[in-house]
Order: C-alpha cells, then structure tokens, then sequence
C-alpha cells in the first residue's frame, strides 16, 4: 500500500499529542467522535460548495481516526465495542462526504456531464463501502485481509487533499479526476480482496482455522 510506509512516521510525530491525551484519561472513543463530526461537517461543507474547507475537514477526520487507535493502544482503553464503534461511524463518514460530493453535480440544470459523475460518485462509494466489507467478512473467517491499492487512508489522502489543495479551479477538474479513479480502483482493491480470500481460504471448511499473515489492531481501521 502507497500510504503504508508512512503511518509509523504518521505514529511518531502524533506521539506527542497521543501521549499529552493518554495521559489526560481522554476516551479514544471521544476523540472517534471529534473524528466524526468533522468528517460530517466535511459533508455539508461540499453539499455548500465550500470545497477547501470541505478538503480540510476531511483530512482532519482522517486525522483523528489515526489518532484514536493509538491513545487506544497507548492508554489502554481500548475495547470491542471501540473497535466497531470506530469501523462504523468511519462507513456512515464516508457516505455522507460522497452525498456531500454527489451535491456538486446534482443541480437544477442536468447536464451530460453531471450526470456521469453522479454515477462515478456512486460507484466509488460502492466501492469504498465493498472494500471495508470485504476486509470485514475475512476476518469473521479468521483472515487479516488488507491488500488492495485503495485502502482507507489512500482515500481520505485522495478526497481531501484535491479539495484543500485545489478546490473548484479548472472546472473543479482535480477532484473529478480523483471521483474518476476512485470509482477504478476501490472496485478493483475489492476485487483484489476476493481474490485474495479465495487464494488463502479455497477448499478450507468453514470450522477449520486459516492462517494469516498478520493480526488485526482492534482499534485500528486506518486500512479499510
């Protein structure tokens, strides 16, 4: 994964202000919420039209959510419930970011090409959304599937960064571009997925063990 090298920098400079919340007893699934809401807020800033805004929201979110997991780990407060409580409010997040992007073609006057972009838009949610189930579901199999090149973080990266950075210049091109590819390749990291799964999990009966190459982090849903 592009972005995979970087979370253990990404971990290191957040040390500090990990560890100032650790200390303070703050709840990860506090922080979750911060997350949350400026991930929502995200939303509405592209439904506004507020496209940098909108783009630094979503990058803080995605922010909170790498946060969150390690004042988890660091403080000892993480739980089960944390680690789904994190899982789905990081899916209802990013459905409403794509309503709020959808917002941007959806206007009184129909024109052909807002129209295809509602269906990009539709189709990298689709696709975001089957890539987290089908991370999902391997685990309830007892495999730690997170191949793919369009996992959580490369999203958020994508999204936000071509809002903050470049907002609606040329046509809002940038961020067109990037629903384009998102709506290519986060149906392809799905495929990959089940490819994947069928590689290590054919022919193994459903109550036999399989094995997996690494063990899932319960408060940690950077790569979904």
């Amino acid at each position: 994964m592009p972005l995979e090298s970087l979370r253990g920098v990404a971990h290191r400079t957040l040390q500090p202000l990990t560890g100032w919340l650790a200390a303070w007893r703050v709840h990860p699934n506090f922080v979750t919420t911060v997350g949350f809401v400026a991930t929502l807020s995200a939303g509405w800033a592209f439904h506004a039209r507020h496209l940098r805004l909108a783009g630094f929201l979503v990058l803080l979110g995605g922010l909170l959510d790498i946060i969150d997991g390690h004042v988890a780990r660091v403080s000892g407060l993480g739980s089960k419930f944390g680690a789904f409580y994190d899982s789905t409010l990081d899916r209802i997040s990013e459905i409403v970011v794509y309503l709020g992007i959808l917002s941007l073609y959806n206007g009184a006057t129909f024109e052909i090409g807002n129209v295809a972009m509602i269906y990009l838009v539709f189709l990298a949610m689709a696709g975001s959304l089957m890539i987290s189930y089908t991370r999902a579901r391997a685990e309830a199999l007892g495999l730690d599937c997170r191949v793919g090149l369009m996992p959580r973080a490369e999203r958020v990266v994508l999204i936000g960064g071509a809002a903050l950075f470049f907002g609606g210049a040329w046509n809002g091109v940038v961020l067109k571009v990037v629903i384009f590819l998102l709506a290519v390749l986060t149906n392809l990291t799905a495929f990959q997925r089940i490819v994947w799964v069928y590689k290590h999990a054919r022919g193994v009966p459903l109550d036999a063990p399989v094995s997996s190459n690494a063990a899932r982090d319960e408060e940690t849903s950077d790569a979904a």
